[in-house]
C-alpha cells in the first residue's frame, strides 16, 4: 500500500489503544510505526538488481517481526525525542509503535504485490487481492475520522475510523469473490479450464476488477466491473514465457536463467513476453487499465551476457500526454 495510506492505518491503531490525553502523541508515534517496515527498501545491491525485489515486502513485513519492528520504532523515538520521555513511560511508547507497525503487513497482504507474512517458517507471498496499492476511497475517509479523533480528542472517532477499514477491505472480499465466480464463468464460456485464476482490484476502486488466467499455455485478461450488476470488458491473450522457444539460447546454469525463476516467483507465475521486446519478460498482473497487459515493470535479458551477469531489472511508465486518455478509459469501465 501507499506510505501515506500504511501512516494513516497506523495512525488509526494508535488512537484505539490510546486514552484522550495520549491522542496526539499516540498519533505521531503510529504514523510514523505504521510506515517504518518500508525501510526495506534500503535493502539493495548495484550489481543485483532483484535484491530489492527480494527483501521488499520480507522480514520487517513477517508477523513474527511485529514485536521488534515496535521495539526498533520505540526505541528510536523515545530516545531520540527527549519531550517524549516527560509524556509517556517507554511501555505505553512501545504499545503505540507496535500497535501502528502491526498494521503494516497486514494491509499489504490485502493487496497483490504479496507479503511473506509467514517468514522464516515459509516464503509464500501472501496476497490477498482485496485493495488498490492506492485507493483514495479508503485512506481520505480514515484521514477524515481521524481528524477528529485526534484533534476533539475523541475514542468513538478513533472506533469508528477502525470499523471503516475494516468495512472497506471486507467489501473488498465480497468483490474479490464476486469477481472471481465471474472469471471463472467467462472463462468456462470460451471453453476454457481456467488455471492459475486470480482477479485483482484496478487502480483506485473496488468496482472493475482485473481477471487473468491461464489455458493451454495462454495468459487471458480480462475487465470486469461489478456493483449490483456486471458487465465484462474483454481484453487480449498472449502467450506464455517458454524458455525453450523464447530463449534458446539461454544457459539454464547462467546468472540470467536463475534470475529468471526469482521474478517467476515474485510474479506469481504470471509472466510473459513483452510484445513490444522479445528479450523482456514481464508481470502481466499490474497495468493502467484492467484489461490489458502492458506490464509496468519486467526484466531484460542480454544474449551476450557473462555466465555471471544479472539481468536488468525495467520499469513501464505510461507517457504522461496518454495518461488522462488513459484515465478516461479506466472511468468509463466504472460506470454502470
Amino acid at each position: 500500500m501507499d506510505p501515506l495510506t500504511q501512516g494513516v492505518l497506523g495512525v488509526t491503531a494508535s488512537q484505539v489503544v490510546s486514552t484522550r490525553k495520549e491522542k496526539m502523541i499516540a498519533a505521531f508515534l503510529g504514523f510514523f510505526s505504521g510506515m517504518a517496515a518500508d525501510l526495506d527498501v534500503f535493502i539493495s545491491s548495484q550489481t543485483d538488481p532483484l535484491l530489492e525485489l527480494e527483501y521488499h515486502r520480507h522480514f520487517t513485513h513477517a508477523l513474527i517481526f511485529i514485536p521488534v519492528g515496535g521495539l526498533i520504532c520505540a526505541t528510536i523515538f523515545y530516545w531520540i525525542i527527549p519531550r517524549l520521555k516527560k509524556k509517556l513511560t517507554f511501555a505505553r511508547t512501545y504499545l503505540f509503535c507496535t500497535a501502528g507497525y502491526a498494521t503494516h503487513a497486514v494491509l499489504d497482504s490485502c493487496t497483490t504485490y504479496g507479503t511473506q507474512l509467514f517468514w522464516p517458517f515459509s516464503d509464500m507471498r501472501v496476497a490477498w487481492n482485496t485493495v488498490s496499492v492506492i485507493d483514495p476511497l479508503y485512506t481520505l475517509p480514515l484521514i477524515l475520522l481521524l481528524c477528529f479523533a485526534v484533534f476533539m480528542r475523541s475514542q468513538k472517532f478513533a472506533i469508528a475510523a477502525m470499523v471503516y477499514a475494516f468495512a472497506y477491505i471486507g467489501f473488498g472480499f465480497v468483490q474479490n469473490h464476486r469477481a472471481e465466480i465471474l472469471a471463472y464463468e467467462l472463462a468456462e464460456s470460451r471453453g476454457h479450464t481456467a488455471i492459475n485464476l486470480g482477479v485483482k482490484p484496478s487502480m483506485a476502486n473496488l468496482i472493475t476488477w482485473k481477471s487473468v488466467y491461464e489455458y493451454q499455455g495462454r495468459y487471458y485478461v480480462d475487465a470486469i466491473r461489478i456493483l449490483k450488476s456486471h458487465r465484462i470488458i474483454e481484453g487480449s491473450s498472449t502467450e506464455k514465457l517458454d524458455l525453450n522457444k523464447h530463449f534458446p539460447w539461454l544457459d539454464p546454469n547462467s546468472q540470467q536463467a536463475k534470475d529468471i525463476e526469482r521474478f517467476r516467483w515474485f510474479s506469481n507465475n504470471h509472466i510473459a513476453i513483452d510484445p513490444e521486446n522479445s528479450n523482456r519478460i514481464i508481470d502481466i498482473r499490474y497495468s493502467l487499465l484492467p484489461n490489458q497487459m502492458t506490464g509496468m515493470w519486467g526484466i531484460t535479458l542480454d544474449p551476450n551476457a557473462s555466465p555471471d551477469q544479472h539481468i536488468v531489472y525495467t520499469t513501464t511508465r505510461p507517457n504522461s500526454q496518454n495518461v488522462p486518455a488513459r484515465l478516461g478509459e479506466l472511468w468509463e469501465m466504472l460506470k454502470p
